[in-house]
């Protein structure tokens, strides 16, 4: 697979996933991105072979963790915006 490959996949399976945001290579997600916030970043490398892919995620688990993933669940179940009360 080549890199833009992979990228469009990650695009195609998260599209409007509140809460998540794929790097494009070569640049890789960091913590300070997605620090004080709900964000999961996600980036990726891929080998010259494009056979070996190396995947990349930061969350701060303080936000994203049992607390934010409640408020998350519940604007679900009660069909409000998925990130109501989390930005």
């Amino acid at each position: 697979m080549t890199a833009a490959e992979v990228e469009s996949c990650y695009r195609k399976f998260t599209r409007g996933g509140a809460g998540l945001r794929v790097f494009s290579p070569p640049k890789l997600p960091e913590i300070q991105y997605s620090l004080y916030s709900n964000y999961c970043d996600i980036g990726f490398c891929l080998d010259q072979e494009g056979r070996r892919l190396v995947i990349v995620s930061c969350v701060d688990n303080l936000l994203k963790g049992a607390a934010g993933q409640a408020v998350q669940n519940m604007n679900v179940m009660y069909r409000w915006d998925e990130a109501e009360g989390l930005n």
